[in-house]
């Protein structure tokens, strides 16, 4: 078993050298960039990764040629602000040892905001599939949000994919501003628009899911923010699908 780590990239001198020194198990990086204006592509190929230049197509489109540009079958797909933990390097070199019997594997990711770990607030284990059989998987979404789609067995792996997300609320703010456009785009394309009592009582009810049912005043005042937030994503959302 033999394994390629893809990367989408833009403008992530970042948040880089940190994935790319923890590529501990894998046989080739490959980095497909999208038109970076700062260090990206000098870091990657300082890293000796593999480089591709391919115009942004969308989230999945991306993902999707970068696993058809890989040299073998078995893909890790990863984003720039992810870094794999020790153990879940570790587990993965194990799983190379063996032969797979599955078409993919599924492990928990773990986020860092504003410098704090977060094991509640609805973000852990948070488990998606990044480790997979490129003759068997694919990723699908047209918008946001995309994710593997598997013909076949998954398994389950236990340690850690770490997730660098936003270290000031100003960068939170931008990024949701972002993601809530494309999320709002993805509905009007399906021909829904929010109505009014969605847009007055989402919010609320986001904020009490995350900061109670889901525990988020045990991640202490980042937890508080992200309950905040994920309110002010859904209003925002559904505001969009009515401009």
């Amino acid at each position: 078993m033999r394994i390629s780590a893809t990367i989408i990239t833009l403008n992530e001198e970042r948040n880089l050298p940190r994935l790319l020194e923890s590529l501990i198990c894998v046989d080739e990086v490959l980095v497909v960039d999208s038109g970076s204006t700062d260090r990206t592509l000098e870091i990657a190929r300082r890293y000796g990764a593999r480089v591709i230049e391919n115009p942004w197509p969308g989230y999945a489109k991306q993902k999707n040629f970068a696993a058809t540009q890989a040299t073998h079958d078995w893909i890790l797909s990863l984003d720039a602000d992810e870094a794999l933990s020790d153990n879940l390097g570790a587990e993965i070199l194990e799983v190379k040892a063996s032969e797979p019997q599955v078409a993919g594997y599924r492990f928990p990711r773990l986020a860092q905001y504003l410098g704090h770990w977060i094991h509640h607030s609805g973000w852990y284990p948070d488990a998606k599939v990044r480790l997979y059989d490129r003759r068997r998987a694919r990723w699908a979404g047209d918008y946001v949000h995309e994710s593997v789609q598997v013909e076949g067995t998954v398994a389950d792996l236990s340690g850690p994919l770490h997730h660098f997300t936003c270290a000031s609320i100003e960068e939170h703010k931008r990024t949701m501003e972002r993601y809530t456009t494309l999320a709002a785009d993805e509905l009007k394309a399906r021909g829904y628009h929010a109505s009014l009592i969605r847009l007055l009582l989402s919010p609320p009810a986001t904020f009490l899911k995350s900061y109670v049912l889901q525990q988020g005043f045990l991640d202490g005042y980042p937890g508080l923010l992200i309950a905040t937030m994920a309110a002010r994503y859904v209003f925002l959302k559904y505001a969009k699908t009515r401009t």
